[in-house]
């Protein structure tokens, strides 16, 4: 380079910035990208359950665990059994579990994955442990009058409000309810998820069964012993050939049927018709049924809120 030519200017830290000062990809005289810039999160709004921390021993507490960590305890699990049923009550029943009962409670789950005496040895064990606990009873005329659907969230803000124990937080399976005075959450698979919702479907679910088997000493021709109220080939020929009793849901479509004297034929398995599933007897034996009924649209107005007499077990 010659003494004529002009020197070309370099940054004298070796930051990348021009002899102005600048950097040409950040803010002047720092060297340094731009920040971008974060979206805003939406606001929150209720009370959020705080994340859980799942581990593989206590899976189905953490979510009871972490918000009782959180001042929002006691916890109460909710779920219902006979939704899918055409004959017999609809049991629905709140629990709540003693914190750090995990323990006492190996092998705990969705009613309809455990054994009859499985389910039997978890109820005396839960009436022993639990806090508090409570089943309601939603007779068959009820059901018809107001539905599957409104009659079983009805029965679930009935179970919460009598427990002796306020709740602070509501957990219910896979759909959101809410009236209960405390904040809730809907949880998918919740008798999964949640030790206390698992516990409320035993309690729903073996209170109902027994109920089921007394009504079989007093309608024997429907073996109500055998499948519990559900649509099975063995129920459905008995509603054809005696046509169905007092303890039946007229608002089903089989044993309005079979109240008129129409054939059931064309019923297949599995196949929904109008809220009524036809199942083999271990599905209904397990409550498998339950899952298989479409749920009714959301509800909402005043008229739901109306009181009904229900059965209480305790």
């Amino acid at each position: 380079m010659t003494a004529g030519d002009a020197a070309e200017p370099r940054s004298s830290s070796g930051s990348g910035q021009d002899a102005g000062g600048r950097c040409p990809t950040g803010r002047p005289g720092t060297g340094r990208r731009p920040a971008r810039k974060r979206k805003p999160l939406p606001p929150r709004t209720g009370v959020q359950p705080p994340r859980a921390i799942v581990r593989r021993s206590t899976e189905s507490w953490a979510l009871q665990s972490a918000l009782e960590r959180h001042g929002l305890g006691p916890v109460v699990g909710v779920d219902e059994a006979g939704r899918g049923a055409c004959a017999g009550p609809l049991a629905v029943a709140a629990c709540i579990l003693r914190p750090g009962d995990a323990a006492r409670f190996e092998g705990l789950t969705d009613s309809k994955l455990l054994s009859a005496e499985e389910r039997e040895g978890f109820f005396t064990t839960i009436q022993r442990r639990a806090v508090d606990w409570r089943v309601v009873l939603v007779d068959p005329p009820e059901v018809d009058r107001r539905g599957v659907h409104i009659a079983n969230i009805d029965g679930m803000r009935r179970a919460v409000a009598r427990l002796d124990v306020r709740p602070g937080y509501v957990l219910t399976d896979g759909f959101p309810v809410t009236g209960f005075g405390v904040p809730s959450l809907a949880v998918p698979k919740g008798d999964l998820a949640a030790a206390c919702v698992a516990a409320a479907s035993i309690l729903a679910k073996v209170t109902r069964d027994r109920l089921m088997t007394e009504l079989h000493d007093r309608h024997p021709e429907y073996r109500f012993n055998l499948h519990k109220g559900y649509c099975t080939p063995t129920h459905t020929a008995a509603l054809t050939e005696h046509g169905p009793c007092p303890e039946h849901r007229f608002s089903f479509v089989n044993v309005a049927a079979a109240a008129r004297g129409r054939s059931l034929d064309g019923f297949p398995a599995g196949v929904r018709h109008n809220g009524t599933v036809t199942v083999d007897d271990v599905s209904a034996e397990s409550g498998e049924a339950d899952e298989l009924v479409a749920p009714e649209d959301a509800f909402d107005g005043p008229e739901d809120m109306e009181e009904f007499e229900g059965g209480e077990v305790r």
